[in-house]
C-alpha cells in the first residue's frame, strides 16, 4: 500500500469521523476505513447517579436525537421502579417520538442526503449543501424547513424543549396535552403531509432513473434488526426482530433479553463498536438497523399511506432490499408513518387525558429500555443499588448497530469509484454519501470546538505530497 488519502471530517452528518483509503502502488483502492475516534463515555460517568436522573442526563448524549434517548432512558426507569405508566401517558410519549422522527428523517433527507441528489456527486462543494437547493428549488427549501419545524414543535408543546427535555419521568411524563396544542398539531397535518410527499416523489424519481449507480453503490448483504408488533413495523414499543442476509427470521425477542443475542466486537481503529448476532459470532452474524433495516424485517406498516409505500419498497426486490441508497427511500416511508401514527394519537379519546404518571414506591434493582431511534434500535440498560443508585449503564446507540455497514460502505465504494490516478473530489464525495445513507449520529460520541476544514493529501510510497485539496 503505498499511498494514503485521509478524509476529515466526513461532511453533511452528525458529528465527526474520518475515513482512510490506501491505494497499491498502481493508484488502485486495496482498502478503506471508517473511524470514529472520539470517546463517549457516558456509561461510566452516569454510575453514582441516581436512576431517576437518567432521562435528564442522557438526552445530552446527542442534540439530534435526544427525544430517543429520552424515552429509552425514561422506558429502562420504568423497569428499575417496577412501574406502567397510565395509557394516556404511553400515547403521549410515543406522540412527543413520532415528532422526533418526523423532524430527523426530514432534515436528514432534505437537507444533508439530498444535494448530492439534486445537484450531483460531482457538482461545485460549495454550492452542494442546503444553500446550493436554496438557490436551485426556494420553494422544496422552504417546505423542507418547514417540516423539520412542524416535528420539533411537537416535541416542543408537548414536552416544553426542542432539545434536552426534563418531561418523561419514571412512571410517565411531567404534563398533560392541551387542547390547543391538539388542534394545532391537526391543523398543520394535511399540509405537511403534502410537502413529505413532495420528498418521495423526488427519491422515487432519482433511484428510478439512476440504478446503474443505486446497484453499484454500497449494495451488500448483511442480516437486519428492527422491532415489530405483530409483523408489523413498530417504533416505540415492540419486539426485537433479527432476520439474516436472505430475510428469514433469526430471532424475535423481548427487549430485556437483548444481551442474550447480541454482543459487540472491537476493533484498534475506531472507539465505536460493531454490535453482532451472538450465535453466528463477528463478521459474520452483523447486521443493519435504522429505516432500510426497519423495512425489510417488518411484514406491513399498519397505518394506511405509509403501507401503500410499503408495498412498492418491498417489490424492490425478491428478498431484502440491500443497496444502501435505498435507506433514504425507506426514511421517507417511514416519515409518512410517524405523520399518520401521530394524527391516530392526537385523535384518541385519551391524549388529553391528565391521568398521565404512576406512582413509584421502590427499585427492582435493573431496567431495560428499547427504541427504534432514527437511525436504529437504540438499547438502554441501567444496574442499580437498593436505594435505586446507578452501579452500571450499557448503551448500545443506534448508529454504533451500523457501524460494520458504514465501514462496508466506504470501503466497497472507494473500490468501485475511487481512482488514485485521477483523484477528484467527487469521487471522495461518494464515499461521504455511502456514510450519509445511514444518517451516522456520531455526536452521541464527540463534540467539536471551532472549524473543522477538510484537508486531502494524496502521497507518494516515498511519503511525499503529491496533490493537495482543502475545504474549508
Amino acid at each position: 500500500m503505498g499511498q494514503k488519502i485521509t478524509i476529515s471530517p466526513v461532511t453533511r452528518i452528525e458529528g465527526h469521523a474520518r475515513v482512510t483509503i490506501y491505494l497499491n502502488d498502481d493508484g488502485k483502492v486495496e482498502k478503506s476505513f471508517f473511524h470514529v475516534d472520539q470517546f463517549r463515555g457516558f456509561e461510566k460517568f452516569s454510575e453514582g447517579r441516581m436512576y431517576f436522573e437518567m432521562p435528564v442526563i442522557t438526552p445530552r448524549i446527542c442534540g439530534i436525537c435526544p427525544v430517543s434517548h429520552h424515552l429509552a432512558s425514561a422506558k429502562a426507569c420504568d423497569a428499575v421502579a417496577g412501574v406502567t405508566p397510565p395509557r394516556p401517558a404511553a400515547l403521549l410519549r410515543e406522540l412527543l417520538h413520532m415528532g422526533q422522527f418526523i423532524q430527523s428523517h426530514c432534515l436528514h433527507f432534505f437537507h444533508l442526503a439530498s444535494p448530492d441528489l439534486l445537484l450531483g456527486f460531482d457538482a461545485d462543494p460549495a454550492i452542494r449543501n442546503v444553500i446550493g437547493l436554496i438557490d436551485v428549488n426556494p420553494e422544496l427549501a422552504l417546505k423542507a424547513v418547514n417540516l423539520r419545524k412542524y416535528g420539533q414543535e411537537i416535541i416542543r408543546r408537548l414536552s416544553g424543549r426542542r432539545i434536552h427535555m426534563r418531561w418523561a419521568v419514571p412512571g410517565g411524563v411531567s404534563s398533560a396535552l392541551s387542547a390547543a396544542d391538539r388542534d394545532w398539531m391537526l391543523g398543520q397535518y394535511d399540509e405537511m403531509l403534502g410537502y413529505l410527499f413532495d420528498g418521495i416523489a423526488i427519491a422515487k424519481q432519482w433511484l428510478g432513473a439512476n440504478q446503474d449507480i443505486v446497484q453499484r453503490f454500497a449494495n451488500f448483504k448483511t442480516g437486519y434488526m428492527g422491532l415489530v408488533k405483530d409483523g408489523a413495523l413498530e417504533l416505540y414499543n415492540g419486539k426485537v426482530r433479527l432476520t439474516g442476509k436472505d430475510g428469514k427470521l433469526l430471532e424475535e425477542f423481548e427487549d430485556q433479553r437483548y444481551l442474550d443475542y447480541v454482543s459487540e466486537w472491537v476493533e484498534d481503529w475506531s472507539y465505536l463498536k460493531f454490535p453482532f448476532y451472538k450465535k453466528m459470532g463477528f463478521p459474520e452474524g452483523v447486521y443493519r438497523a435504522g429505516p432500510l433495516a426497519r423495512l425489510n424485517v417488518a411484514d406491513k406498516i399498519s397505518t394506511p399511506m405509509a403501507n401503500e409505500e410499503f408495498k412498492k419498497f418491498k417489490a424492490l426486490s425478491d428478498g431484502p432490499v440491500e443497496p444502501s441508497l435505498y435507506f433514504h427511500y425507506a426514511r421517507l416511508i417511514e416519515a409518512v408513518y410517524g405523520f399518520e401514527r401521530a394524527k391516530e394519537l392526537l385523535e384518541d379519546p385519551d391524549i388529553l387525558s391528565t391521568d398521565i404518571r404512576a406512582n413509584v414506591t421502590g427499585v427492582t434493582g435493573e431496567g431495560v429500555g428499547v427504541i427504534e431511534a432514527p437511525r436504529g434500535t437504540l438499547f438502554h440498560h441501567y444496574w442499580t443499588d437498593e436505594t435505586g443508585k446507578i452501579t452500571r449503564v450499557n448503551l448500545i446507540v443506534a448508529t454504533g448497530n451500523n457501524n460494520w455497514a458504514m465501514s462496508k460502505a466506504v470501503d466497497t465504494v472507494a473500490k468501485e469509484f475511487v481512482d488514485g490516478n485521477n483523484l477528484t473530489e467527487g469521487m471522495l464525495n461518494r464515499v461521504e454519501a455511502a456514510i450519509r445513507c445511514y444518517d451516522p449520529c456520531l455526536s452521541c460520541s464527540t463534540h467539536a470546538v471551532g472549524q473543522m476544514p477538510l484537508i486531502v493529501e494524496l502521497l507518494s510510497s516515498q511519503g511525499e505530497i503529491l496533490d493537495v485539496a482543502q475545504r474549508d
